[in-house]
């Protein structure tokens, strides 16, 4: 009898776990909408949307939508790109003016699963975490099929999907996967485009292009030059042999190389090093060996450090000056009301990438390739301070017609967001 009641607790909790995320919650005001789309057995994906106040209703120039995915792998685009970057509001949840919001309705995404609020079940089950870009593109194909199917509003917009550094190989992979799905009426979506932001489409063009980048900064010296391009060398080897658990690890080595050889550069603003921040990889022989860690830990220091000085004064929605974490973990999650009690913000983002580990270093130039082949519009943007991920990768495209020919020696303008997106 106590095995019977034993298997129908089991039972009864899946089942709510399986009801549980499939929830959403509309806002009171209909501007807002979260919730999760478990996109694989255990694996559960959270999304949150956000309507503009400045959608209009013109059938002749669909409202569009943007789909924000963030880097890493493992980095939250619900918390990073919501609240750091584009999102309706700060890290002080006051409202942030040039909120991408005021163009377009804004969707977030989670991705891949094990980043942010999106959990599996079990997560000393590594079978649950994806592999490689196209398992994240088949999770990211059925969370936007639960989201857009049943929304008709939605349907008529253009999806134009927006990602930054890591997120750029996601969102080519998912565009392509994207396509397929609508051509055989799985997925009811409008693409209207894929935009990429110092995107990690080519990452033997980018290893290659921070030793002289840097020392024209002044931040590497010639004996760093040396050591690094060494390094970069070895990781073309390893990449031409397929061997792209070692092309990772030389990659984590090249990091150090460059960390020991510039006072800790800030490898997310070259203006800084470990002198002025506290964001640098000078505590990488701390976690040697351990790339997932400090991956994660680097780029989420670098934001959590952003957070806190843009929330150095108390303001009535964060009087603390609280960090990222403190936000999704507090007010937000609070807000959120659907996040499990025992998943916290970020929890499995380690094991996000420590599974993504061979996929790391693999390029996704021919799927911008193919993208640019079946006529899909594709933009790519770079900022000015990064040095790790510049797009130097679209001199590699195959350039199939005479229109993309010419696109090397056109001048290059500055993305202006109060523009129309269907321009």
């Amino acid at each position: 009898m106590a095995k019977v009641h034993h298997v129908l607790a089991v039972f009864v909790l899946f089942s709510l776990l399986h009801a549980f995320a499939k929830a959403s919650v509309i806002s009171k005001d209909g501007s807002e909408e979260w919730g999760y789309v478990e996109v694989r057995p255990r694996a559960h994906m959270f999304w949150w949307l956000y309507r503009s106040p400045n959608r209009v209703k013109d059938s002749s120039k669909p409202w569009p939508v943007i789909l924000w995915l963030q880097g890493g792998p493992g980095g939250s685009g619900v918390g990073i790109g919501n609240f750091q970057e584009i999102g309706p509001l700060d890290t002080d949840l006051n409202p942030r003016n040039s909120t991408w919001l005021q163009i377009a309705d804004l969707l977030f995404a989670d991705n891949p699963v094990g980043t942010g609020y999106s959990f599996v079940e079990n997560a000393s089950d590594a079978s649950l975490f994806v592999k490689t870009d196209a398992e994240a593109a088949d999770d990211l194909t059925a969370l936007l099929t639960g989201i857009f199917n049943s929304n008709e509003g939605l349907q008529k917009s253009p999806l134009y999907i927006v990602a930054e550094s890591y997120g750029g190989k996601f969102a080519v992979t998912l565009a392509l996967a994207a396509l397929k799905a609508i051509e055989a009426g799985k997925l009811k979506l409008n693409l209207g485009g894929v935009a990429l932001g110092n995107s990690w489409i080519s990452p033997e063009d980018f290893v290659f292009s921070w030793p002289p980048l840097l020392k024209d900064l002044s931040r590497l010296d010639n004996r760093g030059v040396e050591r690094s391009t060494r390094i970069a060398e070895r990781i073309r080897s390893e990449l031409i042999q397929g061997k792209y658990v070692d092309a990772t690890v030389s990659w984590s080595k090249l990091e150090d190389v460059i960390s020991s050889s510039s006072n800790s550069v800030d490898f997310y603003n070259f203006l800084l090093d470990s002198s002025m921040d506290g964001v640098s990889l000078a505590s990488g022989e701390e976690l040697d060996g351990a790339i997932p860690a400090r991956r994660y830990l680097t780029y989420l220091n670098y934001l959590k450090s952003a957070s806190a000085s843009s929330s150095s004064s108390s303001s009535p929605g964060n009087p603390n000056g609280n960090s990222l974490i403190d936000i999704m973990e507090g007010p937000i999650r609070k807000k959120l009301g659907i996040i499990p009690k025992d998943v916290s913000w970020g929890g499995q983002s380690d094991s996000v990438f420590g599974n993504m580990e061979a996929e790391f270093m693999k390029p996704r130039i021919n799927e911008v390739d193919e993208l640019l082949a079946k006529g899909v519009n594709v933009t790519v943007y770079n900022g000015q301070v990064r040095h790790d991920e510049h797009p130097l990768f679209f001199y590699d495209f195959r350039w199939t017609s005479s229109h993309y020919k010419s696109f090397p020696h056109i001048i290059h303008l500055p993305i202006s967001m109060v523009s129309n997106f269907n321009g």
